[in-house]
């Protein structure tokens, strides 16, 4: 028998990644190997609730590397807040400076387009202009709205340390950035953006706030099942899916209902990094695709959105996604018995009660989205990540989709 052929593809993951409970330790270390100083992107007061920051301080300044904070990350990254850290830094030596971003998604993804755009945008570039219009600047690099300017220089070394389990942006290629005076949410894009280090260390999520812990952990699922179903289908991509789903659908609810579960925060800890890796090589879906447009429109945040919508994205791609559904459901219940369309049902069925059991709501109506604004989130949540869904939706199906979730 002939063997099978085998499509090209590649791998982009970041150069070093370190798991493992008590890892943050370490810091210090990898700053030392990178460079001199830190310039720090952190996540909110959580970081100081938990005694993260005071910790990273003390790591440094005892290896005798100075901090300094460049940005305190309280929302997902904005045009406006990207524009104004870059016109603070720009003119100001970076020999010597390494990133750290220590916190949820939104945090990492701030250090990413930070460390990429500051060395990109050199005032060697910039001194022909004698006003810097900064939000039109980072526009011109984001795809789907930009000029079609292009990440060209390597960027300032970044240590990415996810505090959350969701979002898997410690090994992504891209920030996501929105914008609320043209309404849209975009992401800045480029191998060049992977951070250098990522440093997973999940004893890091203990005392992370239980709505927090929710969500992104319903968006890292999310993002491993639309990554095994979606149209572009990567074989390495959908084994890693399949070790660590199982695990993390366990897991979820121990974590939420026993905040220092140990072996439930390594599992969900490692399927959101395997997330991050799973999306940036294949691809997402419809949950992903609305999301964006919902937290435009509602400001829902991401995770949140995602969870709301698995279930309906599910039951969408249902029909097509019968051999798929049925090797997850076996993959978390080998012993559950049936055939595909059984071992099918029964895992969108074992999703939409994890989804309750987190208590998200199913009803858009519940997120603030006002009947009237239906149809222009249907049209606006077409872009990357619903190209990929397995089911192909136009405006008008989605729409009637949306209307029986409202």
């Amino acid at each position: 028998m002939e063997p099978e052929g085998v499509d090209a593809w590649e791998l982009s993951i970041p150069r070093t990644v370190q798991f493992g409970w008590g890892r943050f330790g370490d810091v210090s270390s990898w700053v030392a190997a990178l460079g001199s100083r830190v310039w720090l992107v952190r996540g909110g007061d959580s970081l100081d609730q938990t005694g993260t920051f005071t910790r990273l301080n003390d790591l440094c300044l005892a290896a005798g590397i100075p901090v300094e904070t460049i940005k305190r990350v309280t929302a997902e990254p904005s045009v406006s807040a990207v524009a104004e850290s870059l016109r603070q830094l720009y003119q100001r030596s970076t020999d010597g400076v390494v990133v750290v971003a220590i916190g949820g998604g939104s945090t990492i993804d701030f250090g990413k387009a930070l460390a990429c755009l500051i060395t990109t945008l050199t005032p060697e570039r910039l001194n022909n202009l004698k006003e810097i219009d900064w939000e039109d600047t980072v526009i011109g690099y984001l795809e789907g709205v930009g000029k079609g300017y292009t990440i060209d220089r390597e960027p300032l070394p970044l240590i990415a340390i996810p505090t959350t389990a969701g979002t898997g942006a410690e090994a992504t290629r891209n920030a996501v950035i929105s914008c609320s005076l043209r309404r849209f949410k975009k992401s800045l894009r480029s191998p060049l953006m992977i951070p250098r280090v990522a440093l997973i260390d999940p004893q890091l999520c203990v005392g992370c706030p239980v709505e927090v812990t929710k969500c992104s952990g319903l968006d890292a699922i999310t993002q491993l099942i639309e990554a095994f179903v979606c149209r572009v289908r990567r074989p390495l991509v959908r084994a890693l899916v399949l070790d660590v789903l199982p695990a993390a659908v366990r897991s979820l609810p121990r974590v939420i209902a026993d905040g220092s579960d140990k072996k439930a925060w390594e599992a969900m800890s490692q399927a959101a990094l395997v997330s991050g890796i799973a999306l940036a090589h294949s691809g997402l879906g419809m949950a992903h695709g609305i999301a964006a447009a919902l937290g435009v429109e509602c400001g829902t945040p991401h995770g949140k959105a995602c969870a709301v919508l698995l279930p309906t994205a599910l039951a969408t791609n249902r029909k097509v996604c019968q051999v798929d559904f049925a090797l997850l459901e076996r993959a978390i219940n080998p012993n559950g018995g049936g055939n595909d369309c059984v071992c099918a049902d029964r895992f969108v069925e074992r999703m939409t009660q994890l989804v309750g059991e987190c208590g998200v709501t199913a009803r858009l109506s519940h997120l603030g989205l006002r009947a009237d604004r239906i149809e222009w989130l249907a049209a606006n949540s077409f872009g990357s990540s619903m190209n990929g869904n397995p089911v192909l939706l136009v405006p008008d199906e989605l729409e009637r989709i949306l209307q029986d979730i409202y």
